[in-house]
């Protein structure tokens, strides 16, 4: 069965059913909030080696963040895919979508929360620990609620980000090291401080194509939910409206900045110099592009941490500040468990309250 997706259709639904409207507004507020504290792990290097002032970086990220959305959004939807298929929220609609609306509310306090501590979390494996955690409420605990078909791809984005990040980042600044060897530095300083403006605006591009078509995937979720309708039975093609919104509500989180994770990324785990922030930037945009092609949710987080952590390993390990990565590292581990719970915990009290 086609489903109507067009404006109109979905405006009218929306204004009859509460449900669906707290859902989406629920919705864009996480979209808002993963580009004022994810979005700025795109430009930290930029910013820190002082080839461009924070608000405008800032300014040129949410730019190429809206661009990101609307092309990869175009070319390859995969991921907004692979995050609609990858839970089941049962038959009851009513419950579906106040479950997926606990869900966001819990997203949106995990990433507040890390926010205000200035620790760079993945908004990424809050949204799926935290879409798991719902499903799993609705389930009531039973593991058929996820499908693990797509689920695995997540592993598989854990270990492109985590050892791919390390590995690409190391390999691209090397070469950069033998290229240049033997250019002059002040030639050199010129070149990477344009060549890692470059570098920010492919990793914001990037970020808004996998961050943004996760989210377009939420929204699609939501309709989807409201009609009672499988994922897996519709045929699913992204409609312009969806696009532009998540565009736009994605590009102004950027604009709110979020200074305190572009100094804990690019200023207290590695010291950089332009050539190491471009070859970080390059390498976790390489990473993010294959993911996104094959419809990979990776974290934009952990591919640029790690990609700037193989980048400070080529002259020498103890260049890197281990005792932030220990720090981030936690923040990572804690938050499947951690938002998954929490999105649990608020779904079984948002269904007590409002069924």
């Amino acid at each position: 069965m086609e489903l109507d997706l067009s404006l109109g259709a979905f405006w009218a639904q929306m204004t009859q059913n509460p449900l669906l409207f707290a859902a989406i507004v629920l919705t864009l507020g996480v979209i808002l909030v993963n580009g004022w504290t994810d979005a700025p792990n795109a430009i930290a290097t930029c910013v820190v080696t002082r080839c461009m002032p924070a608000k405008a970086a800032i300014l040129m990220s949410a730019v190429f963040n809206f661009l990101g959305v609307f092309v990869m959004s175009k070319i390859s939807p995969a991921v907004a895919n692979t995050i609609t298929k990858m839970v089941d929220f049962g038959d009851d609609y009513e419950k579906a979508i106040i479950a997926l609306s606990a869900a966001l509310f819990a997203i949106v306090v995990w990433a507040t929360a890390a926010w205000m501590f200035g620790i760079p979390t993945s908004e990424s494996h809050a949204l799926i620990a935290g879409i798991t955690g719902g499903a799993l409420a609705v389930q009531n605990g039973s593991l058929s609620g996820i499908n693990g078909a797509e689920w695995i791809k997540v592993v598989y984005g854990l270990g492109i980000s985590l050892v791919l990040g390390f590995v690409v980042g190391w390999s691209v600044c090397k070469l950069v090291v033998l290229i240049f060897r033997k250019v002059q530095r002040s030639k050199t300083e010129t070149f990477f401080k344009g060549a890692q403006i470059v570098g920010a605006a492919s990793m914001s591009f990037m970020h808004g194509a996998q961050d943004g078509l996760k989210f377009m995937g939420v929204i699609l979720l939501c309709v989807l939910l409201t009609n009672g309708q499988s994922p897996d039975g519709v045929s699913i093609e992204m409609p312009a409206w969806i696009i532009a919104v998540c565009s736009i509500v994605m590009a102004l989180g950027t604009s709110l900045g979020g200074k305190k994770i572009i100094k804990s990324v690019g200023m207290d785990m590695v010291k950089l110099e332009k050539y190491q922030g471009f070859s970080a930037d390059i390498s976790a945009s390489v990473c993010l592009l294959l993911s996104s092609v094959f419809g990979i949710p990776v974290s934009t987080t952990h591919a640029k941490t790690t990609a700037i952590m193989g980048v400070g390993a080529v002259k020498r390990i103890s260049a890197i500040n281990f005792s932030v990565v220990k720090e981030m590292l936690l923040a990572w581990i804690l938050t499947f468990p951690g938002c998954g719970l929490l999105a649990f915990v608020f779904a079984k009290i948002f269904m007590a309250i409002f069924i």
